[in-house]
């Protein structure tokens, strides 16, 4: 299989008719882990009650973007986008980890846009890799200066270059999201964010003894915090298979327990737990001049409603990179149709249509076995993988027992009204639903054929990607 989480891979289709059971810089590691669990302490929590506004506000330094960044892509709708940047600054607390770095200039080999879809209805960490080779436009320096730009560069070159204005610049480029925020992080305001939650919960499928990481636990659940927490997730050796992908899998895992235990009522709703967390997290923080507290505290307000199963992280589409095989270039046409899904992301209010029909069955409701009538290899699964998308229930995938020149839906007893849903979403074929002799009664079947298009998406959904993490999943699932 491959180690690209954005290439999905099928399984073979499986006999018609079954049914199975539901089913090359050292420090890029860690640093973008520190800004989503800011990010969800934003997301979750609302600072109106937090005695200490001014000291946090004191803790966090500012940059102006506008007056640096030229012109923007268009804001389409109200979803929020904020790039999370860590860098990896040997300054203060940080000359530690790497006394030998301390006068080169910060890196920010981890990359995270952070999009939240309006009224709390969901948020995407989105990763760029850090050997991503992509176009970066000429950047405006502090000092005035400007740095020259390229037609090929990593994306961590930004950063080094100009800073964070030059990384927004670029993703915007490459993207043309408009990026509303930004927010900036090191290695001491990791540990403090998860010493403040009191740890975070890991899940070791054996003992880890990593000397060069001065990693030393056991297998199984247990809580990390401090040093050990650090070296977890940016440990090379001893977890996993030791590539990258292994790798990104396990700190999306970590930032899911970060983000479920930020987000639990046990430390939002404990004034001293919360207080430490706020503290732990704006103190290592900088941002650009719009994203106060204040904003801070609008942005936590508006996506109250939102849980833990609805924060997802997902790596960009990318594969290799021909003129060097240590690099990786965005997979085409998969990234930009990823990143118009961003763009498009809005807020439907639409007034409920009157209707004297029989109410429609919602895909979540609807049962679904997907089959194979055609000689193309693999059709079951994709399609089965894009009703999923949409919220159906797909209980078998397989081969039909004969090809077909037309798709098919069929239906069991009392899955009239599950068939019609079925049929709404499907494109290219206009199949009839006919009744199905025996089987599981309100199941539907969909025998593709050649005629069959892609499956309808929602109008305001962003699509499921191979390998992406949810912050409530299982946290032994992906170590």
């Amino acid at each position: 299989m491959s180690s690209n989480p954005m290439y999905m891979e099928y399984v073979d289709d499986a006999d018609y008719g079954e049914e199975p059971q539901p089913a090359r810089r050292r420090s890029w590691r860690i640093l973008g882990w520190v800004s989503i669990g800011l990010s969800v302490i934003m997301v979750a929590t609302s600072l109106t009650a937090y005695a200490g506004y001014r000291k946090l506000n004191g803790n966090i330094t500012h940059e102006d973007v506008d007056a640096a960044v030229g012109p923007r892509p268009k804001k389409l709708n109200k979803a929020l986008n904020i790039l999370l940047l860590g860098s990896d600054t040997r300054a203060g607390a940080n000359a530690k980890y790497g006394r030998g770095l301390k006068n080169e200039a910060a890196r920010a080999d981890t990359t995270i846009l952070l999009h939240l879809s309006p009224g709390g209805t969901g948020a995407l960490g989105i990763s760029f890799p850090r050997d991503l080779v992509v176009p970066r436009p000429s950047c405006k320096r502090k000092d005035g200066s400007r740095a020259p730009g390229s037609n090929a560069a990593m994306i961590n070159e930004a950063f080094t270059y100009a800073g964070a204005t030059c990384t927004i610049a670029t993703i915007e480029a490459m993207t043309n999201i408009k990026i509303d925020h930004f927010a900036q992080v090191d290695f001491a305001g990791f540990k403090g964010i998860v010493n403040a939650l009191g740890g975070v919960q890991i899940c070791l499928p054996k003992d880890v003894d990593d000397r060069e990481a001065k990693l030393h636990l056991k297998k199984g659940k247990q809580i990390v915090k401090g040093e050990d927490a650090l070296a977890y997730v940016r440990a090379r050796h001893g977890l996993g298979d030791g590539s990258d992908t292994s790798r990104i899998k396990r700190q999306q895992q970590f930032l899911g327990s970060v983000a479920n235990k930020a987000m639990s009522g046990g430390v939002l709703a404990n004034p001293i737990k919360l207080t430490s967390l706020l503290n732990a997290g704006t103190k290592s923080l900088t941002t650009d001049k719009g994203l106060t507290i204040g904003v801070m505290r609008e942005i936590a307000t508006s996506m109250q409603g939102m849980s833990a199963g609805k924060l997802r992280f997902v790596t960009v589409p990318y594969g290799a990179y021909a003129p060097d095989p240590n690099r990786v270039a965005l997979a085409q046409p998969a990234a930009n149709n990823f990143f118009a899904a961003i763009r498009s992301d809005r807020e439907v209010k639409e007034e409920p249509k009157k209707s004297t029909s029989a109410p429609k069955v919602p895909a979540s409701q609807v049962r679904v076995r997907v089959y194979n009538g055609t000689a193309v290899s693999g059709h079951a699964q994709r399609y089965a993988d894009q009703l999923k998308a949409q919220g159906f229930q797909v209980v078998a995938v397989g081969t039909a027992p004969r090809a077909v020149t037309a798709t098919q839906v069929r239906y069991g007893a009392g899955g009239d009204q599950q068939a019609a849903t079925l049929v709404g979403v499907l494109t290219g074929a206009s199949p009839t639903p006919q009744p199905r002799q025996g089987g599981t009664p309100a199941v539907v079947d969909l025998i593709i054929g050649p005629d069959l298009g892609p499956v309808k998406r929602k109008a305001n959904s962003i699509p499921k990607l191979q390998g992406e993490i949810r912050a409530n999943g299982n946290i032994c699932k992906a170590t």
